[in-house]
């Protein structure tokens, strides 16, 4: 059974036991979160999509860790100037592990 969802502002497909890199949320690790937005679900034979959700459906999961990406270059120059700049970013993001997935 699988579940699409929407959360932060992203959707999400999601089976139980999947581990998924959402953008970083208010929460502990180790604490329970459900997502209620549910757009669609599937137990493998019957595909329930809601208008524009799934009435009584929800995503469970448990928070693992708050992390960072990659670390990403970004460079400027601006060609005989003599300007050159180099910077980078690191995006947090939530890793949560799909606990639970329940259908409409």
């Amino acid at each position: 059974m699988y579940a699409i969802f929407k959360a932060l502002g992203h959707q999400f497909k999601a089976a139980k036991g999947d581990t998924l890199r959402l953008p970083l949320m208010e929460a502990e690790a180790g604490t329970k979160v459900t997502f209620g937005e549910v757009l669609l679900t599937s137990d493998g034979t019957t595909v329930k999509a809601g208008t524009p959700l799934v009435a009584n459906a929800a995503v469970e999961a448990e928070v693992i860790a708050q992390k960072k990406g990659d670390k990403i270059y970004v460079f400027k120059f601006k060609r005989r100037k003599n300007y050159r700049r180099k910077t980078g970013h690191r995006q947090k993001y939530t890793e949560v592990r799909i606990t639970d997935v329940r259908g409409g």
